[in-house]
Parts: C-alpha cells; structure tokens; sequence
C-alpha cells in the first residue's frame, strides 16, 4: 500500500493484529477523530462499534431522525438480494476489514490505500441529511464522515478531471447477489467533479453514531443528499478521476428511467410513479408529504445546475 497524501506512513498506521478487532481499531484509528465530540449514538447500537465524531449543526436539518432500526433493515443493496429485508438478512458475509480504496485517473497522486489511512485523514463529522429514494420513500439519517470534496483535494486531480468514478466490490463469495445478472457487476456510479467538491458531499463511515453496518454500505459509501439514494454506492474499492463522464449502473440498466445526475425533482417524475410526493419510513400511515426540489437542498446546490434543462439531464 501506498503512502497517503497528508503525511501518514504505513508504518503508522494501526497494526493488521489490531485492526482486524474493531474494538481495536475504534479505541484507536477513530479515537483521534475530533477532541469534542457528542456521542448520540443509538440506544441499541453495540459499545464496541461508537465512533468519535462533531456534529457539524450548519449542514443538519431540523428533523427527528428516523429509527436505527428502520435505517439498518429497509435497503436497496442489490448485491445481496433485491427485498428490502435481504440485506439485512443476507449482509453477514461482507468483510468490511481488512478493507483499502484504489485512487486513479486524471490526478497526480494514485495508488492503493489503506481505508485505516483513509480514516486518520480526515476528523469525523455528523451530518443528519435528509434522503430520499427514487421509489418515492424518504428517511432522515445521522450519517458519520467526512467531505468527499476535501479528501480528493489531496490527490491533486488535473485540469483532466472533470469527473469522478466510483466502483465498489466485486466478490460473489461476499456479496451472493452478484452471482445473478440482475445489473451489470460491479456497481458503478459517478458525478461530475463540481458536485463529488460540493461541501455537501459525504464519504461516509458510520450512521446513528456508530460503524456503518455491512447492510448499509460498509465500510464506505457516498452520500449526496440532493440526489437520489441510488447515487449513494455502496462498499466503495475504487475511486477514478476521469476526462469522460462515467457509466453508471443503473442508467445501464435501464436509461429512461435512471438518469446519471439523478437529481431528486418533484417535477420529473419516474415512468412508472409520480415523484411530486414521497412516503416518510417510520412516519405512520399519513407520512407521505410533498418532494422537495434538490430534497430540500436547492438553496447549496442549485447553482451547479443553472442553464441546464433538468427534463432531459435528469
């Protein structure tokens, strides 16, 4: 493995006998996240897997978070059944540790990296976000990481760049569900390069306080809270700059109903569903209320967009 940009050898980082134990590596590669930290981590969420982290106020919204246990057991995470409940049911044979992230393209430093480097680089933040599905069904989560924009910044992308790829793991032994050609294998997703800098943009670590569980994208996945969830990868292995915009995997799929900026519209509705409402998880029967434009993030990201005809870049 490589040595980070920042500074951090391989010598430096926590021992492989440590941070096979996560008790271990959360006593230590996470200890030295934040010196002030606010531990609202769930009353059912495991000791040994808190993490240390800020809550950062100025990008949270003002909501009640939906409940650990809707979060870990209502998820799109295709490799490991397409039910709601199979990836919780099913997300076992993941092995999130040991775990490292390639960095290629259009950048000065690549290489393959140590996710226990990745996580002394940056301090961890809690973000309660909004997000929203394609499906139409909204939940409000605590999300625990970092900005993707000040991370990829310390690879010095080029003038080349102009976007970002994402690929996570691809390994049927761990995740079943890429035995079956439901999508084409591995998932891929990808941004332009203004929206992976966007300060909104999270590569996140953990939920509700504590390390993300494998059902919800461990040990990382991308989080950008005006888009649909669906731009969220999971198990993340390799991050590209690139000249050209990426393939995506859904809009493989099925192009006229996935689009690649997947930005959440009221008014461009999916073609099989209306998308000018969404259903609240958790919220009771009478949850549904309507979609907010960018879901409730206009007032950040609308700019990015300005000139652009979001009915056919959708």
């Amino acid at each position: 493995m490589k040595k980070l940009p920042g500074g951090i050898a391989p010598s430096e980082i926590t021992p492989r006998e440590v941070y096979l134990s996560r008790r271990s590596l959360l006593a230590g590669a996470l200890a030295g996240g934040a010196a002030a930290t606010l531990p609202a981590v769930a009353e059912d969420a495991p000791p040994a897997e808190r993490l240390n982290y800020t809550l950062n106020r100025e990008y949270s919204v003002n909501l009640k978070p939906t409940s650990f246990e809707d979060i870990t057991s209502y998820n799109n995470f295709y490799e490991f059944g397409t039910d709601k409940d199979d990836p919780k049911a099913n997300a076992h044979t993941l092995r999130p540790r040991p775990w490292s992230v390639t960095i290629a393209g259009e950048a000065e430093v690549t290489g393959t990296y140590h996710f226990e480097d990745i996580l002394k680089l940056q301090p961890l933040e809690e973000r309660i976000y909004r997000f929203r599905c394609v499906e139409a069904w909204a939940m409000v989560i605590p999300w625990v990481g970092f900005p993707l924009g000040a991370f990829l910044q310390r690879f010095k992308p080029t003038s080349r760049a102009k976007y970002v790829a994402f690929t996570t793991l691809y390994d049927t032994r761990q995740m079943p569900g890429e035995r079956y050609p439901i999508l084409e294998w591995p998932y891929v997703e990808g941004l332009r390069i203004d929206e992976a800098m966007n300060p909104l943009t999270l590569l996140v670590v953990g939920l509700y306080g504590q390390v993300l569980p494998n059902q919800d994208g461990a040990p990382l996945r991308l989080i950008v809270p005006w888009k649909y969830g669906f731009k969220g990868i999971k198990s993340i292995v390799k991050i590209a700059f690139t000249e050209r915009q990426p393939p995506t995997t859904w809009n493989i799929a099925a192009p006229n109903e996935y689009g690649f900026y997947a930005n959440v519209n009221p008014h461009v509705d999916h073609p099989r569903w209306s998308q000018a409402t969404e259903r609240l998880i958790g919220g009771g029967f009478f949850s549904r209320q309507p979609t907010l434009m960018f879901n409730g993030y206009e007032q950040e990201v609308a700019q990015l967009y300005r000139g652009m005809d979001l009915r056919r870049y959708f």
